[in-house]
């Protein structure tokens, strides 16, 4: 993930192309639930101005890095669109007919999935790019983006050339399990 870009431009329908190809991901029983909003270079900072809020901006290491980006991909999901289509003939007998019958939304994963499509289809456009959580602000954000009240945000991809003067995050130093340690084989 880089998180300082150089404030250069990104082609927007690069972009959309990319975004197209990463919707080729996977999706619960053919729902197609997730949307990609873009955002180009000239609205990035309207963008941070509804994401963040002044305090944020001001005390943050990261921010003029991000400031700098070329261009955002909001990714979103329409919970109601996976409960619709759960209610169709075909798949009405998996109970999922409800936002609460779902154990684990799959908005949500379906949104992880074609995010990370996204995230791999940058790099190898020779691209950058970091996944910001919008854990607050979500709903300003959608509606400063159009979208309907009902969407879900998962998440803001935030694009453009390295710098390289991103700050190292902290989180990199925590001591966690191996990567072979979290692989169980199941005997």
């Amino acid at each position: 993930m880089s998180r300082s870009f150089d404030g250069t431009a990104v082609d927007a329908d690069l972009i959309d192309d990319l975004c197209v190809e990463a919707l080729r991901s996977p999706t619960a029983g053919n729902t197609g639930g997730v949307r990609f909003l873009t955002v180009g270079h000239e609205r990035v900072s309207e963008y941070f101005d509804v994401a963040t809020d002044p305090e944020w901006r001001a005390r943050s290491a990261r921010f003029p890095g991000l400031s700098r980006a070329g261009a955002v991909v909001l990714a979103a999901s329409v919970p109601e669109a996976y409960v619709a289509r759960y209610q169709e003939p075909d798949k009405a007998n998996s109970g999922l007919g409800s936002l609460a019958a779902w154990p684990v939304p799959y908005w949500h994963t379906d949104a992880a999935m074609a995010t990370m499509s996204l995230l791999l289809l940058l790099e190898d456009a020779g691209l950058q790019a970091t996944l910001w959580g919008n854990f607050r602000h979500d709903r300003d954000v959608l509606a400063w983006a159009g979208a309907p009240s009902t969407w879900s945000l998962f998440g803001s991809v935030i694009i453009g050339h390295a710098d390289g003067r991103d700050h190292r995050s902290a989180s990199l130093d925590r001591d966690l399990p191996s990567r072979r340690d979290r692989v169980l084989r199941v005997l």
